[in-house]
């Protein structure tokens, strides 16, 4: 722990809110960097994510689209997260943005390290990726490939960007660089506005059934509070300075995912598709939808293995467990109102906690079932206002229909005395 102050850049977006999130845990001092300070959806939630945090989160205006405000973030910071990125057509210009915000932090002179966040698409990022290989650090995207998107091309240059200007800076301005590059990130995220990152529309989309099934593609993932943990870690631990760190869980097939979010969900509520959608309607899907055909119908049936020794071996974070990693996530997509929540649903999983791995998530299932026994037996016990009306206008009409049998049996008991007095006046 320490008071020195700690510079987030993108601080509202879904791995900055986490890095933030667990910085202010441990007690640091912390600055985010938002687009905008008048944006309230993004920046009302960002000061309760920790609510009693030793000290309050800073936030300040910086965009990378602008030069004006990162010469404010920077000052008197001695470390930095850099999370911010561009979106959209934007992305073209990340590297010139990343030169100018390490120009600020050069021009501070307090800064001693940087920690970058690029990606795996700057390690692997061709679609189709060698057959049997486990993708390293030492492993480079090639930024000129004319088969890799403009996302990718710009995450490659803007990492390369980040190097060069390291390399290049005189002695005296010199500071400690880290890079971290999470595979595809999954888990909880803190925040509503988060629904429009990719991997939360991608778990979204499974959870609200876009599509029939999944297709058959396989890729590497991680958990968002171990990418969270591995910046952290990073600031501190000597071993990180002048090298990547690949975080990642393991390489699984979407049909995995889906399964491990059926498990929890489905008796919850909850259809979620998990059978593999054949390549001809992987194809005509493609010829509506770019990511599709670009994306996934090139790596339909493709393993893709990445190394996560330096995570483990270097920064200490040991990888969530997958089933947590999803389940945990969709708890947060419908704690968040990002997913509709279902009438039988158990709000057991909760934003950023991770239950699964230590036991909670059992035990609060456990409760789950006490309570949905208690309520049932409540419901029979008692019964709904409409349902006691109905019975007792059944009761009343069962009186009613009794009455006219008393009253006709009552008639016919003089009715026979007479007939038997009359046969013997006869006789």
């Amino acid at each position: 722990m320490s008071e020195e102050v700690i510079l987030v850049t993108g601080v509202s977006g879904y791995i900055g809110s986490h890095v933030a999130k667990l910085l202010l845990e441990e007690g640091y001092k912390v600055r985010g960097t938002v687009r905008s300070l008048s944006n309230e959806a993004k920046v009302e939630p960002l000061k309760s994510l920790v609510p009693d945090a030793k000290f309050p989160l800073e936030l300040v205006e910086a965009d990378l689209t602008k030069e004006e405000g990162w010469d404010k973030a920077v000052v008197d910071c001695k470390q930095v997260v850099h999370t911010a990125t561009l979106k959209g057509p934007a992305v073209e210009g990340l590297a010139e943005a990343t030169k100018k915000f390490l120009t600020a932090c050069s021009a501070a002179k307090t800064i001693k390290r940087v920690v970058f966040t690029s990606c795996s698409n700057a390690v692997v990022g061709e679609p189709v990726p060698e057959a049997e290989k486990t993708y390293t650090e030492e492993d480079w995207t090639d930024p000129e490939s004319t088969t890799i998107d403009a996302y990718t091309k710009s995450k490659v240059v803007a990492e390369k960007a980040a190097w060069d200007f390291v390399k290049e800076l005189p002695d005296d301005q010199k500071f400690e660089l880290a890079v971290i590059n999470p595979t595809f990130v999954l888990g909880p995220p803190l925040l509503e506005s988060h629904k429009s990152a990719t991997s939360v529309n991608f778990m979204a989309q499974i959870v609200n059934r876009a599509y029939p099934g999944v297709p058959r593609v396989q890729f590497p993932i991680c958990d968002v509070r171990d990418v969270a943990k591995a910046h952290v870690k990073a600031l501190t631990a000597p071993e990180a300075v002048n090298n990547r760190h690949i975080i990642c869980t393991d390489s699984v097939w979407v049909k995995d995912i889906a399964m491990a979010a059926s498990k929890e969900f489905k008796p919850q509520g909850y259809s979620i598709p998990t059978g593999q959608l054949p390549y001809f309607l992987c194809w005509v899907a493609g010829l509506f939808n770019k990511g599709m055909k670009n994306n996934i119908l090139p790596r339909l049936g493709k393993q893709l293995n990445a190394s996560n020794k330096r995570m483990v071996e270097v920064l200490g974070v040991e990888p969530t467990a997958i089933d947590c990693t999803v389940q945990d996530m969709v708890y947060a997509l419908v704690d968040l109102g990002i997913v509709r929540k279902a009438k039988k649903y158990k709000q057991v999983g909760s934003r950023a906690e991770v239950p699964a791995a230590n036991g909670e998530v059992e035990e609060d299932k456990k409760e789950g079932k006490e309570e949905e026994k208690a309520e049932e037996a409540e419901e029979k016990k008692e019964l709904e206002p409409e349902d006691k009306e109905k019975k007792e206008g059944e009761e009343i009409k069962e009186e009613k229909s009794e009455a006219p049998k008393e009253e006709s049996k009552e008639k016919e008991e003089p009715a026979k005395e007479e007939k038997k007095d009359e046969s013997e006046a006869e006789k």
